[in-house]
């Protein structure tokens, strides 16, 4: 799984910008975006001369976000991007409104889409339909949830899209679309349901792999896909349980539930500074589903185990949590790789303890699918009793906090990663010992991903024994869980495996 959220990363409330005054609302909260910059996306452009606490300029900056995203960038790529051309005191006022706007778009972008093309006749240049998009997706909640008002948005927008010299022109084009929308919007929005792009705002080749694939299920995932995620805690083990952490919380004011084993949801989001014990190491952000992984596997202290495809290392420190063991964790991206053993520091894992003499945890940067070049510098080419195979995927599980991920796929990608999924496992296999189990794990809702690599796995390996597992978690929100499952979570697949 390569795109789920890392550490010290959440949801944070943050200050909506001002339209005009007294005409805000209170809006969504939004998670923190990624540093990593991905090649392809336009340049950011120069700020515009309006006030950053203005929600005119974060329309224009999350404008921007989105073009990036339409470009090929990841959408917390093209974010921090965004961010890092702005000045920090820019940057920091107007963080929350953009990113909000930015996520909210991309879960509305086929609806908003389709908006855009039923009311204009001739496209106009990106940064318009980029601005329109944005504009559009705070109008079309109904009032009572929406963000700003009707007025704010639409004067906002015709603001933002005349403080460029280089869109300056479609002010009046803007403001005729998005009032004609507003006149017209019932009858509008009941026409977008006829597409189903624009009703399920994902695109055509995911709407039908998955009805496809789950026939009777369809439409719940594809609307579960379009909730957000709540902020999802991993209780540590080795300092204290989850339900004597609610009861932490509840004594400072903070609402949440047990949903797991080591998992606790809070009620409302918050920036991680102000989880009590998160930079101690009590806590880590974890979704309930991800944290499954380690509970599977059944680590006991002395055990050798590796996590291969590790970053962010949210599972690799839950097993150390659990357990004394020796743990490889290993990244193919020396960037990503960093952030395993900031986690590590962060949960007091990053050096060897006298107290826990079996317990070593060392990060390597290599192949998974190339052992070759790294498995007998690391001790010594001794086989490993656990391996978590965390592979990459198309993360379709995770794009209710991803929801730009359903715009960046293609859907010849899932073949591609499936033969990589193979590579990385085949490669796995040769390094458990006998009597070693290995967990195969992915972020992904399609069978090709999951079941049928489970089935091809176990029928092309005389020596594999296929174990007890979850099999496919389909997303599930709060009140759509079994009660063997943990509650509110995202989609996911385990197949797990004995050596003979």
């Amino acid at each position: 799984m390569r795109l789920a959220s890392g550490f010290p990363m959440t949801s944070s409330h943050s200050r909506r910008p001002s339209g005009k005054a007294g005409q805000t609302r209170a809006g969504r909260s939004t998670h923190s975006a990624s540093p990593a910059r991905q090649s392809g996306a336009p340049a950011a452009l120069p700020p515009v001369h309006l006030a950053p606490d203005s929600l005119g300029f974060a329309l224009d900056q999350a404008a921007q976000a989105v073009g990036a995203v339409r470009a090929g960038a990841a959408l917390p790529a093209a974010l921090s991007s965004v961010f890092a051309s702005l000045p920090h005191e820019l940057a920091s006022v107007a963080r929350g409104a953009v990113q909000d706007i930015a996520y909210r778009t991309m879960r509305r972008l086929g609806t908003v889409d389709w908006l855009i093309k039923q009311r204009v006749s001739k496209a106009p240049p990106a940064p318009v339909t980029n601005l329109l998009a944005c504009a559009f997706a705070l109008l079309v909640d109904d009032e009572a949830h929406a963000a700003y008002t009707p007025f704010t948005v639409v004067d906002q927008a015709v603001r933002a899209v005349g403080a460029r010299r280089e869109t300056g022109f479609a002010k009046g084009l803007v403001n005729a679309v998005l009032r004609g929308f507003l006149r017209e919007r019932e009858q509008a929005l009941a026409a977008a349901q006829a597409d189903e792009v624009a009703r399920w705002n994902y695109p055509q080749w995911w709407i039908d792999a998955v009805r496809r694939a789950w026939p009777t299920q369809w439409e719940t995932i594809l609307a579960t896909g379009n909730t957000h995620g709540p902020l999802t805690l991993r209780v540590n083990a080795r300092r204290t349980s989850a339900a004597d952490y609610v009861q932490r919380l509840a004594d400072e004011n903070i609402a949440a539930t047990q949903i797991g084993t080591h998992a606790v949801r809070l009620a409302a989001p918050l920036p991680v500074d102000r989880i009590p014990g998160f930079f101690a190491g009590d806590v880590s952000v974890q979704d309930a589903g991800a944290q499954i992984a380690a509970d599977i596997l059944g680590v006991r202290d002395g055990m050798r185990v590796l996590d291969a495809c590790a970053a962010p290392g949210g599972k690799s420190g839950h097993l150390l949590e659990l357990a004394d063991i020796d743990l490889i964790a290993l990244e193919s991206d020396a960037l990503r790789a960093s952030r395993i053993g900031e986690n590590f520091t962060r949960l007091g894992f990053a050096q060897d303890d006298a107290a826990h003499p079996l317990r070593h945890a060392r990060v390597v940067v290599g192949d998974a699918g190339e052992p070759q070049a790294w498995f007998d510098d690391e001790g010594d080419g001794q086989l490993f009793d656990r391996i978590l195979a965390d592979v990459p995927c198309s993360a379709s599980g995770i794009v209710r906090r991803h929801p730009d991920i359903r715009w960046l796929r293609r859907a010849s990608d899932i073949a591609a990663l499936a033969q990589e999924q193979r590579r990385i496992v085949e490669a796995l296999w040769g390094l458990l010992k006998p009597g070693g189990e290995l967990l195969y794990v992915t972020c992904s809702l399609f069978p090709e991903e999951g079941e049928a690599q489970a089935v091809w796995f176990e029928s092309s390996h005389a020596d594999a024994v296929r174990l007890d597992a979850p099999g496919q978690l389909l997303p599930a929100a709060a009140d759509g869980a079994p009660a063997d499952r943990p509650a509110d979570h995202d989609g996911f697949f385990y197949a797990r495996f004995q050596k003979r």
